[in-house]
C-alpha cells in the first residue's frame, strides 16, 4: 500500500538544518504516526511522503515557506513578568508551551528577562529554518473510522485513551 490520504502512517525520521546536527528523531519503538492528508506534519514533508511504501527511504528538504514559515518580528513581545507564576525562576532561552486563545499548545521562547516585563517570542523555534528530514516509512493501512473521527492513529493495543 502507497501513502495516500485517509492512510495511517509510521515513519521513521531523524532532522537536521542543514549541518547534519540532529534536532529531533523518532526512536525505535516510538516512530511518529500520523494520518495522511489531515495536515498533522508539514507541508512539505506530508507532499513528499506521498506514494511512498513500506521500507523506501528518502531524503527530504523542506524550505520554511512548507514547514514553520518565516520569522514574524512582530511575534517578539514584551508582556509582564506577572503572567508567569511568581515562583518560576526566568532565563534567557528558556522554552515553555502556553496555551492559546482555542486551548491549542504554543511554543515560547525567553529572549530576555529584564525587572518586572519579559520579552517572549512566539514564532515556532523552526520558523524561518530549511528542514532537513531522512525518513524511512514503516507502515502504511488505511486509518480506521474511529481513527479519523479522533484525529489520530491509536496503538496496535487498540485505543489509548481511557475509558470509564
Amino acid at each position: 500500500m502507497k501513502i495516500a490520504d485517509g492512510n495511517a502512517v509510521e515513519i521513521d525520521y531523524k532532522l537536521h538544518l542543514g549541518d547534519g546536527k540532529i534536532v529531533d528523531e523518532s526512536t525505535a519503538d516510538e516512530p511518529l504516526t500520523y494520518i495522511h492528508g489531515e495536515g498533522h506534519i508539514v507541508p512539505g514533508l506530508e507532499a513528499a511522503l506521498e506514494g511512498m511504501s513500506p521500507g523506501e527511504e528518502k531524503k527530504v528538504v523542506v524550505p520554511p515557506e512548507e514547514a514553520y514559515g518565516d520569522r514574524d518580528p512582530d511575534q517578539v513581545q514584551e508582556v509582564e513578568r506577572s503572567v508567569f507564576p511568581a515562583d518560576m525562576k526566568l532565563e534567557a532561552g528558556m522554552q515553555l508551551m502556553a496555551h492559546g486563545p482555542e486551548g491549542e499548545s504554543l511554543p515560547v521562547s525567553i529572549r530576555e528577562v529584564k525587572e518586572d516585563k519579559v520579552v517572549v517570542d512566539l514564532n515556532h523555534p523552526l520558523a524561518g529554518q530549511t528542514l532537513h528530514f531522512d525518513v524511512k516509512v514503516r507502515t502504511v493501512r488505511q486509518a480506521t473510522e474511529e481513527e479519523k473521527t479522533h484525529g489520530h492513529v491509536h496503538g496496535p493495543d487498540g485505543h489509548g485513551h481511557d475509558h470509564e
